[in-house]
């Protein structure tokens, strides 16, 4: 049975996408306009196969149907034609060619690390951004200022963005202006953009991070430089100190966050967030990975391990909510008497093992080379 119901709920959908903001073709920046230029080149190299194919699927069907009436030109001989095999092959390498072409050229140049220095444009600001459960904050080291939930450039002037995240993966996503990058725990990506225009675009996050992810958005103000400098000593007048104990504050989850400001920002902050070290007591990222090329802490490092974890702190629900795990007990390398047994544990061990097998490595492997113990152990077997 025939009903309208369909028909107006798909009028209906149609009449709301009419209030859509189609940021991706009508950008106001430099970085947006060519990613929309490469759209549309794509797209209209495309067309000129999808189009004809389209057309043909209609047409052909319709005239060699088997009831038509002119068969005259009805050829059951054919068997190849030198015009249709150009057209067939060299109408897609010439497509392939072009789209190979123009991808390579925007790639290169629209970059996300490369910075904007080659356009005729202001001197660039140099913005971190954070993305937190679930809000941005935004700090602006030159000026020694920060903001959540709002970020303000000047007109005219490329910005630089240092992006990192204190949790899962997100996304910085400003479509009026072009460009998007993943910001990753204990990593710092890149991201270069322009805004040619004074306005207010939307920004967000463009992947999902849980349940607070549809609040974790924020307005990008392009101003005029007063305006920017006007917005600065507003913060600085009405802000209060971003510290490291304020931070940690800040990084408890919460949703639909309002904005806020902040005075002044503590120096290196931004370097312990990407090293997952802004608590006190932490190892950072960077040193972490210094003692792993140098062969690692060994037993001697397991005491310390509440300094090598990060995620605990932060283990949430499913709605959000923080989630109190039970303490680890960390087992082995506990102070000198440990140590000692367990030193004297790994020199029986490989005498036992140069008893049974007669051989070095053997012993090697049974006493980690990064204790200082151990080292003396394996370098006096290798006297004997």
């Amino acid at each position: 049975m025939f009903t309208i119901r369909k028909p107006l709920l798909a009028a209906a959908g149609a009449l709301l996408l009419t209030g859509c903001q189609y940021n991706v073709l009508s950008p106001q920046g430099w970085v947006g306009e060519q990613q929309r230029d490469l759209l549309i080149i794509s797209t209209l190299l495309m067309l000129i196969v999808i189009v004809p194919v389209l057309f043909m699927s209609v047409y052909f069907p319709l005239k060699y149907r088997a009831d038509r009436e002119n068969t005259s030109d009805y050829d059951p001989e054919f068997e190849h034609s030198n015009k249709l095999e150009a057209v067939v092959w060299g109408v897609p390498i010439l497509i392939i060619v072009a789209l190979g072409y123009y991808t390579a050229v925007y790639t290169h140049r629209l970059d996300p690390y490369r910075p904007l220095d080659y356009l005729d444009a202001g001197e660039p600001i140099e913005v971190q951004a954070v993305s937190l459960d679930w809000k941005w904050l935004f700090i602006y080291p030159e000026l020694g200022v920060a903001s959540v939930n709002e970020l303000a450039i000047p007109a005219g002037r490329p910005v630089n963005f240092s992006l990192t995240s204190s949790t899962v993966m997100n996304t910085l996503s400003i479509p009026a202006l072009g460009g998007m990058v993943y910001s990753m725990a204990g990593m710092e990506t890149k991201l270069h953009l322009i805004a040619d225009s004074e306005g207010t675009y939307e920004g967000r996050s463009a992947h999902y991070s849980g349940p607070g992810f549809a609040g974790m958005v924020f307005e990008t103000m392009s101003m005029n430089e007063d305006e920017f400098n006007g917005w600065v000593e507003n913060l600085r007048a009405e802000g209060q100190p971003l510290t490291a104990d304020s931070y940690l504050a800040l990084e408890a989850p919460t949703m639909n966050d309002p904005v806020s400001y902040y005075s002044s920002v503590e120096d290196g902050l931004f370097d312990r967030i990407v090293g997952l070290c802004v608590a006190e007591g932490k190892v950072c990222m960077s040193d972490m990975m210094m003692s792993d090329m140098h062969g690692g802490g060994g037993l001697a490092g397991i005491a310390d391990g509440a300094a090598y974890s990060h995620d605990r702190e932060r283990a949430i629900d499913g709605f959000g909510r923080s989630i109190d795990l039970p303490a680890v007990e960390w087992h082995g390398g506990h102070g000198e008497d440990a140590g000692e047994e367990g030193h004297d544990g790994h020199e029986a061990h490989d005498m036992q093992d140069d008893a049974a097998h007669g051989s070095h490595e053997d012993a090697r492997l049974t006493a980690p080379a990064t204790l200082p113990h151990a080292h003396g152990a394996a370098e006096e077997k290798d006297m004997n």
